[in-house]
C-alpha cells in the first residue's frame, strides 16, 4: 500500500503504532517496524509520572530499525533534557501530543528527525503547521487514553481539506477507533495518508500490557468505555482541562466520572491509594485504558499478525470498492 507516508518514511505499510505510555515499549515498536509499519516507542510522561519503563532500556530493542519516540508534550516540558537523550539514538521521528510542539521543533529538526504532531482541533493544526510538522495526526475522541472532543469521521476530512489549503506538503494520519482493515481503508478514503493504531496493538503479544488486563478487556465492548477528567484529578496528574481520559469503566469511574468538578476540587486526594492499587493490579480502581474499538478485539496475537491482517483486509475492501458499479441501471 503506497501512500505519501510510506514514501516519506521508507516503510511498507501506512500504519504507525501509537506511542502509548506504559504500553509501547521497544519490543512492540520493533515488531511493528519489522512487519513493515513504523513503531513509535512510548516516552509517555517523560519519566515524570513514576512507574514508567526505563526509556533508554526500551530504545535498545529498536536499534538498527526505523523507529520513533513519542511524548506527552506538557510532560516533556518538565524534563526537556530527555529529548536530547532520545535524539542521540537517531529516531526517524519524534511524535508529540497534547501541547505546543513549537518549542521543541528546532531541536528535533537539528537532530535529524521528522516531527509528528497529534492534534485534536483546528487551532492545534495551526500550531503544528507553525512548528513545521512533517506529519499531523488528527485524533478523534474514540481513541483510548487522552483526547478531546472531535470525532474521527468528520475531523479527518476537515483537517485534510484544511491542510490542502494551508500546508499541502504536510502528511495527514488518522487516529481514534482504528483497529482493523476497515478503519485503515476508511481513513485512506477520508483523505489520510495512513493511520495511527493504539488499542489493537495494546492487545498484542509484544505490548507491555499485563495479560490479566487484556484477558479482562476481551469481554468488553465500546459501550463499556467512559470518558472523564475525574480520574486524572483524583490521582493527581495535571492534565490540561481540554483533555479527558477514555478507559474501560470500573468501580472508581462509576463513582466519580460524573463528578468532574468535585474531583478537580479534590486534586490528588487518591494519589497514594491509586498507586497502591496499581501495584496490586486492582482494576476496580486502576483505569484499563482502551478505545471504543475494544469491542473489535478478541485475542492477543503478535504485532506482525495484526498488521498483516489489517493491511490485507484494507486492500480487499479498497479493491472491492473500485469494482462497484455506479452506472444508472434504468432502461
Amino acid at each position: 500500500m503506497r501512500t505519501r507516508l510510506t514514501e516519506a518514511f521508507g516503510i511498507k505499510h501506512p500504519v504507525l503504532c501509537a506511542p502509548m505510555a506504559l504500553i509501547t515499549g521497544g519490543r512492540l515498536a520493533a515488531a511493528v517496524s519489522d512487519a513493515g509499519g513504523l513503531g513509535v516507542v512510548g516516552g509517555g510522561y517523560a519519566g515524570t509520572l513514576g512507574g514508567e519503563p526505563d526509556l533508554q532500556q526500551e530504545l535498545v530493542h529498536v536499534q538498527g530499525r526505523k523507529f520513533g519516540v513519542g511524548f506527552i508534550t506538557w510532560a516533556l516540558e518538565r524534563a526537556p533534557h530527555l529529548l536530547d537523550q532520545v535524539l542521540a539514538h537517531s529516531p526517524d521521528c519524534v511524535f508529540l501530543s497534547f501541547g505546543d510542539a513549537r518549542q521543541f521543533a528546532p531541536q528535533i529538526r537539528r537532530g535529524g528527525a521528522k516531527l509528528i504532531c497529534q492534534v485534536q482541533s483546528l487551532s492545534h493544526v495551526d500550531q503544528a503547521i507553525e512548528a513545521g510538522a512533517d506529519v499531523i495526526v488528527a485524533q478523534g475522541t474514540e481513541a483510548g487514553g487522552h483526547g478531546a472532543r472531535r470525532s474521527t469521521m468528520p475531523f479527518v476530512p476537515e483537517v485534510a481539506d484544511y491542510l490542502a489549503r494551508k500546508s499541502p506538503a504536510t502528511l495527514l494520519l488518522a487516529a481514534g477507533g482504528i483497529a482493523d482493515g476497515r478503519g485503515l481503508a476508511a481513513a485512506l478514503m477520508l483523505g489520510a495518508d495512513g493511520v495511527v493504531v493504539g488499542t489493537r496493538f495494546w492487545a498484542s503479544a509484544e505490548a507491555l500490557t499485563p495479560t490479566l488486563v487484556t484477558d479482562r478487556a476481551q469481554h468488553f465492548t465500546g459501550d463499556d468505555t467512559v470518558r472523564t477528567t475525574a480520574i486524572d484529578a483524583l490521582r493527581g496528574v495535571p492534565w490540561p482541562d481540554e483533555f479527558s481520559f477514555r478507559f474501560i469503566n470500573n468501580k472508581l469511574a462509576s463513582e466519580w466520572a460524573h463528578r468532574e468538578a468535585e474531583a478537580k476540587a479534590e486534586f490528588g486526594s487518591l494519589a497514594v491509594a491509586y498507586a497502591d492499587a496499581r501495584s496490586r493490579q486492582d482494576f476496580d480502581v486502576v483505569a484499563v485504558v482502551a478505545g471504543e474499538c475494544i469491542g473489535l478485539i478478541h485475542d492477543r496475537p503478535n504485532a506482525a499478525t495484526i498488521l498483516d491482517a489489517m493491511v490485507k483486509q484494507a486492500q480487499a475492501l479498497l479493491d472491492r470498492g473500485s469494482r462497484l458499479d455506479f452506472t444508472d441501471g434504468a432502461a
